[in-house]
């Protein structure tokens, strides 16, 4: 296997795009346009894997994380390897530079991920990785949610993990 990661590139947003619909996922072009530019605004990096030339997946750095408690701490954010290619390394080599990228800049990165099941991997992989829950419990689109209050378990629930890069 021949395992490339590199820069979010002009040509990139259709290819994932297109990549990312065949698995009924909604990740419309304009999405990876805006992080082509916000790249080019240096707000935030964007990190693509190719195995063999083909598309495998990507991660972002968002430099200002948008969740206030991070505050000034650099988020790793949507963060994808196709199905067919889990369990390859690819995830952990996309992680290790998203890491690397930050430590330049920072000695602590933050993530989210999400509580249902199709997320499980991911929280899995975080943990490994050293990454500890930010000790605020559930947040819902940013806020954190309060003791008793319903809400609903889908991509906008999260729990904020923290790691200490060394």
């Amino acid at each position: 296997m021949d395992l490339a990661i590199r820069a979010l590139q002009p040509e990139d947003p259709a290819v994932i795009s297109a990549a990312l619909a065949e698995l009924g996922w909604n990740k419309p072009v304009t999405q990876y346009e805006k992080y082509l530019a916000e790249q080019s605004e240096g707000t935030r990096d964007v990190l693509v894997a190719w195995v063999d030339s083909e598309y495998a997946g990507y991660v972002t750095v968002r430099w200002e994380s948008p969740y206030e408690p991070f505050g000034g701490i650099p988020e790793i954010q949507d963060f994808n390897v196709l199905p067919k290619l889990r369990r390859q390394g690819i995830g952990t080599a996309l992680m290790d530079a998203a890491e690397a990228r930050v430590a330049t800049r920072s000695d602590t990165v933050g993530i989210g991920v999400g509580l249902y099941p199709d997320y499980g991997n991911a929280q899995r992989m975080y943990v490994r990785r050293g990454y500890l829950p930010d000790g605020r419990g559930l947040i819902y689109d940013g806020r954190q949610v309060p003791p008793m209050e319903t809400v609903r378990n889908d991509d906008d629930l999260t729990l904020m993990f923290t790691k200490r890069l060394v």
